[in-house]
C-alpha cells in the first residue's frame, strides 16, 4: 500500500493511531486477482552452508503441465540470488517473489536455477551440487491452492536441505530437492457500496486491538464514482468503519475480516 496524507476530520485528530492509506488510484481498485508471495525456508541439515542459486519462480494451473508447456506464468517481482538454506531454519523465512495473479486453481510452483549452487561441509570444503535438471528446465514442486480475488496469500516453500543432498560414489554431491509447500491466505479485506454515490469520499478501516507492530491502526480507502470501495490487505481480525461524507461521518462496528475472504459492507449515508 502507498502512503498518502489524509485530511482528518478534527474529531479524530486527538486520538493517537498508526496510519496507513491506499493510494485512491491504484490499491483500492478490485482487480479481481490474488496477491502471492512465495517464501523460502528449511529444515536443519548437518552442512555448513547449502547455497543455492534461485534466478525465477513460476506458477501453473495444470498440474500434469511439462517443462515445455504454456501457460507458466513468471513472478514479476522476484528477488534473485544465491540463498544459504540454512539461513532459514528454525521458522524462519524469506521471501522469494511476489505478484499479482488472476483468482482461481494453481496447482504447480517451479523454480528456475543458476549454477551457483554448493554445498559447504563442516571441514569447510566445498562442493558443487549438480543440478541438471534444475537449472535447464526448473525444479517443479506440486502445489494445490484455490486464489480468491483480492485475498493475499503466502506459498512457503519448505526446503529439505538434509534430504535434498545425495552422495555421488565418485566423492560429488548432486541436488535432489525435497520440498513441502505450505500455503497460506494471510489478509482478507473490506468492499462495498457507499450511497448516495460520490467519488473519493474517506474511508477508515480501525483495528479494535493492537495488531503484530504493538499499535492499533487505521487503514484508509476512498469511494470511486459509484460509491464503491475496496480495502485490501487486513489481516483476520474485528474492525471499526468509518465512513465519512461531506458534513457527515458515520461508523459500522464489529466487522469481521478473515485471511481467506473478502468482507461486504455497504452504508446509506442518509
Amino acid at each position: 500500500m502507498k502512503k498518502a496524507k489524509f485530511m482528518l476530520p478534527a474529531l479524530l485528530l486527538g486520538l493517537t493511531l498508526g496510519f496507513s492509506a491506499c493510494d485512491k488510484n491504484d490499491d483500492d481498485k478490485a482487480t479481481g486477482t490474488s496477491r502471492m508471495e512465495v517464501r523460502l525456508t528449511d529444515a536443519p541439515g548437518d552442512y555448513d552452508k547449502v547455497l543455492i542459486d534461485i534466478r525465477g519462480v513460476e506458477i501453473h494451473t495444470d498440474a500434469n503441465a511439462d517443462n515445455n508447456s504454456n501457460g507458466w506464468t513468471t513472478l514479476s517481482n522476484i528477488n534473485p540470488g544465491v540463498y544459504n538454506l540454512l539461513d532459514f531454519s528454525n521458522g524462519k523465512d524469506t521471501l522469494l517473489a511476489a505478484s499479482n495473479l488472476p483468482a482461481g486453481h494453481i496447482s504447480q510452483i517451479r523454480l528456475i536455477l543458476g549454477e551457483n549452487n554448493t554445498l559447504v561441509l563442516k571441514d569447510g570444503s566445498s562442493h558443487a551440487l549438480k543440478t541438471p535438471s534444475g537449472q535447464t528446465s526448473g525444479l517443479k514442486v506440486k502445489i494445490d491452492a484455490d486464489l480468491v480475488p483480492d485475498v493475499t496469500y503466502v506459498v512457503l516453500l519448505d526446503f529439505d536441505a538434509a534430504k535434498s543432498i545425495v552422495a555421488k560414489g565418485n566423492g560429488g554431491y548432486n541436488l535432489k530437492p525435497v520440498i513441502r509447500t505450505i500455503t497460506e491466505a494471510i489478509a482478507g479485506g473490506i468492499r462495498g457500496n457507499v450511497t448516495p454515490a460520490m467519488a473519493d469520499n474517506e474511508i477508515h478501516v480501525i483495528e479494535t486491538a493492537p495488531g503484530a507492530n504493538g499499535v492499533i491502526d487505521t487503514i484508509g480507502g476512498f469511494t470511486d464514482a459509484n460509491g464503491n470501495y475496496l480495502i485490501k490487505g487486513l489481516t483476520g481480525g474485528i474492525y471499526n468503519v468509518d465512513f465519512y461524507a461531506p458534513n457527515q461521518k458515520k461508523t459500522i462496528g464489529g466487522v469481521v475480516v478473515t485471511n481467506n475472504a473478502v468482507t461486504t459492507v455497504n452504508v446509506d449515508m442518509n
